[in-house]
């Protein structure tokens, strides 16, 4: 009689998501308050990504982060092209967030200010980031 092989993944389980549970970072006073967990926690991790320049900081992966030095005295239609992209890319590293979406830019004095849509599984919220040009 031969061993019944192959039915390893026929097993019940369940798949549960990983707590994105971490501190609730109180930036007006420059103190760390408790800690949050769900939507929350995930717009907490959009503002210190987008808030971190790529590659400045050796404590942090070359993933992480958003490259904006760069873009200072580039034309606006380029700067608009290379910070769409560019802040994809720095959200696709977190992995509670599925897609960034429904870009508009506002040009105001020497900035420029990217809005969006950042869509999670917990839900979606609307961020946004300027950057001197």
């Amino acid at each position: 009689m031969l061993p019944e092989t192959g039915n390893i993944l026929r097993q019940d389980f369940k798949i549960r998501q990983k707590p994105s549970k971490t501190y609730r970072l109180d930036l007006k006073n420059g103190r760390i308050t408790g800690k949050i967990d769900g939507l929350e926690a995930v717009r907490q991790s959009v503002y210190c990504i987008l808030n971190t320049e790529r590659f400045d900081w050796l404590i942090y992966s070359w993933n992480y982060g958003c490259q904006r030095k760069d873009l200072l005295g580039q034309p606006m239609d380029l700067v608009q092209a290379k910070l769409k992209k560019r802040i994809r890319e720095a959200l696709a590293q977190d992995q509670r967030i599925r897609s960034v979406e429904a870009f508009s830019f506002t040009q105001n004095g020497k900035g420029l200010t990217a809005a969006f849509t950042v869509k999670t599984g917990s839900g979606d919220f609307n961020a946004e980031k300027e950057v001197e040009i």
